[in-house]
């Protein structure tokens, strides 16, 4: 699985570990080499032995999948974060401060995803308890409060024409 982070030009590939990364052929040379150093007075279950395997492999599988998965959402919690850039947040510093701030930037670490405040304060994605969207302020010499967009036109309706309010009580 091709691993990419954002915004760089690295790419790393997970490979598979342990008895994840063994083929069936090794599986079988496993099995022949296990079976060829039994004491023939005492033969071991063979089907202990490959209950044993499988287990063994399921855990492994289980193990991968949940390292893949852990990468995923870190990719996921960086998009996200990225879209509060420029937004005001609240929420818990790396120094359990309460604070409050413009997001200036994100960055990712062994840690988890951090957001840095305009302050120079970092939070980390996971303590952040309020989100604010931010509006421009308002040009220069322009009224406050007003809204200066033109009002919608009305679609023209032909007379005589069935809209859905003249269907309603029509069965």
């Amino acid at each position: 699985m091709a691993v990419s982070a954002l915004g760089s030009g690295k790419t790393t590939t997970a490979s598979p570990s342990g008895f994840s990364a063994m083929t069936s052929e090794d599986f079988t040379k496993l099995i022949f080499t296990e079976l060829s150093k039994q004491d023939p007075t005492k033969p071991s279950d063979t089907n202990a032995l490959l209950q044993q395997l499988s287990q063994i492999r399921s855990i492994q599988s289980d193990t991968d999948l949940s390292s893949r998965l852990s990468t995923l959402v870190n990719q996921n919690e960086f998009a996200n974060a990225s879209t509060l850039i420029g937004k005001q947040i609240s929420g818990v510093s790396e120094n359990n401060d309460r604070v409050t701030g413009s997001v200036n930037s994100i960055s990712r670490t062994a840690d988890g995803t951090f957001l840095t405040l305009s302050s120079g304060v970092r939070v980390r994605i996971t303590n952040v308890d309020q989100i604010q969207n931010t509006t421009p302020a308002a040009a220069p010499g322009a009224a406050s409060g007003t809204n200066n967009a033109p009002a919608p036109t009305p679609s023209p309706v032909a007379p005589g024409a069935i809209t859905g309010s003249t269907l309603q009580g029509v069965r």
